[in-house]
């Protein structure tokens, strides 16, 4: 495929807050384009789009956000003819983030506001940022807006048990596995992660590290979720599913190939979601890959309401 011919990847998000008891979303004035929209930004090389969603917003409005589930792609033609493709979240901006907002007026957005769905609606420019809010405001209707996320890591890329000489628990990375496990730092950080597991096996204590350091999380190592539990016969998963479900707190669960699967489908048993493919494809993950499996807050009924997958 041509230069020309690749289509140009963005990312964004509808940042939200509540005022008065009211919804209120934020959107970005560009003078230089003459536009009122949603803030996005193009792809960094290297980066992942949920890392280029949060970077963006960040340089953008000043707002520190952690997103929430997907709203979709829009897709439309840039003037010089390339497509370009742009990748939205929800994002809740809490008061806490608000306030600490660094936002000043610069040469890409002169000016920020935040509006009702009614009016927002009326003031964006492009009828694709309508599209978007359409599909928050889907969101609102059926009271899924608030969510969290359980994110499914596999460990980066190891020593092969042939070519180790020791316990299958302690083997290390390969320099690509370090490689993974920092380009899954990234991504995952974007989520605003507030606890992290790993299985006790080294790879995976070596893949959350680049995490960890990120968000300054402690790790919690737990033999539960670890591939000698699950070969054991001894790895409660439905019991780990379960806590994770009750406390609604986005975390990060850092396990194996043959567990992954397992991870995913409690998570669907749990929330009553049928276990068709696209729910199974989650958790065949490759190594550094990760599954982010979002659920609304205070509304289990509602079952699994977003799935993403990022590989390498």
């Amino acid at each position: 495929m041509s230069p020309a011919a690749t289509p140009v990847l963005a990312a964004g998000a509808l940042c939200w807050r509540v005022v008065d008891g009211r919804i209120v979303i934020l959107l970005v004035h560009r003078e230089r384009h003459g536009d009122v929209s949603l803030p996005k930004g193009k792809v960094d090389p290297g980066e992942s789009l949920p890392q280029t969603a949060a970077r963006e917003i960040e340089e953008e409005t000043g707002l520190r956000v952690a997103l929430g589930a997907p709203l979709g792609t829009t897709e439309y033609t840039l003037p010089n003819g390339r497509e370009k493709i742009v990748h939205y979240w929800t994002a809740e901006v809490d008061d806490d983030a608000h306030t600490a907002s660094s936002f000043t007026p610069n040469d890409e957005v002169q000016k920020l506001e935040w509006l009702s769905l009614k009016k927002a609606r009326a003031a964006l420019t492009y009828p694709h940022d309508r599209e978007v809010l359409e599909r928050f405001q889907a969101r609102v209707d059926n009271d899924t807006l608030r969510s969290y996320a359980i994110i499914a890591l596999r460990h980066g890329k190891a020593i092969s048990p042939g070519e180790f000489d020791g316990q299958d628990a302690e083997r290390t990375l390969l320099k690509e596995g370090r490689r993974q496990a920092e380009a899954a730092a990234g991504g995952i950080a974007a989520f605003g992660p507030e606890k992290l597991f790993s299985s006790t096996a080294v790879r995976c204590v070596e893949t959350v590290k680049p995490l960890a350091k990120r968000t300054g999380l402690h790790v919690k190592q737990t033999y539960k979720i670890s591939q000698d539990a699950y070969e054991n016969g001894a790895a409660p998963i439905d019991a780990v599913v379960a806590r994770r479900l009750e406390q609604q707190k986005t975390v990060v669960l850092c396990s194996h190939g043959p567990v992954l699967p397992e991870i995913i489908a409690a998570i669907a048993r749990d929330t009553n979601t049928p276990l068709n493919a696209s729910v199974r494809a989650a958790g065949l993950l490759p190594t550094g890959g990760y599954a982010v499996v979002h659920l609304a807050r205070d509304r289990k009924d509602a079952g699994i309401i977003a799935i993403e997958v990022h590989g390498q």
